[in-house]
């Protein structure tokens, strides 16, 4: 009788146990990662300066940018306030008889020295820009991007082989908010404030990955394997695209990169295993392949 009792007496625990269940099946099923329908930075109409950098390297890109504007703008007025003395001074109202002038020592050493010196001084913080953007010695996550003729393929070797691959949204299946021609269906998904290996491939054409906020651009070429790293500073949307003409769809292979806090990337790691588990080269080829770039470090 008390058996019997017991048994009955849990017979209403039992669809909610299997409620209980379909519910964690359900969530581990479900993409953990909301992501933003407007990008955290993206180009507005009438845009004059550069994207507000998101990266550490965009803030130095951005910085020698306004340096060498500087410079670039006294060479200018320099040369402008020559042009309008000239003018003024040595036209053939004032000076019919022309100058013999042809040499001065002093004044072509000048202008000889002074280029000079103010060519090295961009060259010393652009070299030093270009082996900031190679690479980085302990990257968190690394992954492989491969262009395609129109599309592109992301590869997380180091996260259990997830392999998938993005396209471009139609027009007509737009959210409010979503950029035409720059919302992708499956973003890239990165932890924010961790740096993230790039190594770019293609398997046809050259194309060029392209994300300005956080200061990303690598070509992507048949045959090779280039690599670069970013972090992003904050979680949010960065949006991008090929900008290496590729051919008739080259304007529409939008690179979405979706960076968010590292709990919920580990959630979507989880996720991805799922749905995107593929046999993709482990993280040793990848990395041999980049010319020795050290394994992932956690």
């Amino acid at each position: 009788m008390t058996i019997s009792k017991r048994l009955f007496g849990a017979l209403p625990l039992i669809p909610m146990t299997l409620l209980l269940s379909a519910g964690v099946a359900l969530a581990a099923t479900a993409d953990p990662v909301k992501e933003p329908l407007s990008p955290t930075v993206q180009p507005h109409p009438w845009q004059l300066l550069m994207q507000k950098p998101a990266s550490p390297v965009m803030r130095d890109i951005v910085s020698l940018h306004n340096f060498v504007l500087v410079i670039i703008i006294a060479i200018c007025a320099l040369v402008g306030v020559l042009l309008v003395v000239a003018l003024a001074r040595f036209n053939a109202k004032r000076h019919p008889v022309a100058s013999r002038t042809s040499h001065n020592t002093v004044l072509e050493v000048a202008w000889t020295l002074i280029p000079a010196l103010i060519l090295v001084t961009i060259a010393i913080p652009s070299f030093k820009l270009v082996f900031y953007e190679d690479h980085t010695n302990h990257p968190f996550i690394t992954v492989k991007v491969t262009g395609h003729q129109w599309y592109w393929e992301y590869t997380y070797p180091g996260e259990g082989g997830i392999d998938f691959s993005s396209y471009i949204v139609p027009g007509k299946d737009l959210k409010p908010g979503q950029p035409r021609l720059l919302t992708a269906s499956a973003p890239m998904v990165v932890p924010a404030g961790k740096d993230i290996q790039i190594l770019t491939t293609s398997t046809d054409v050259i194309h060029s990955f392209f994300v300005p906020a956080l200061g990303l651009q690598r070509y992507a070429i048949p045959g090779r394997t280039i690599r670069t790293w970013f972090r992003a500073d904050k979680p949010g949307l960065y949006v991008g695209e090929c900008n290496q003409i590729c051919g008739t769809n080259h304007s529409r292979m939008p690179i979405n990169i979706v960076a968010v806090p590292l709990k919920e990337f580990q959630a979507w790691v989880a996720y991805a295993k799922n749905k995107y588990a593929s046999n993709a080269p482990p993280a040793s080829n990848l990395t041999a392949s980049a010319g020795g770039v050290p394994a992932p470090v956690r």
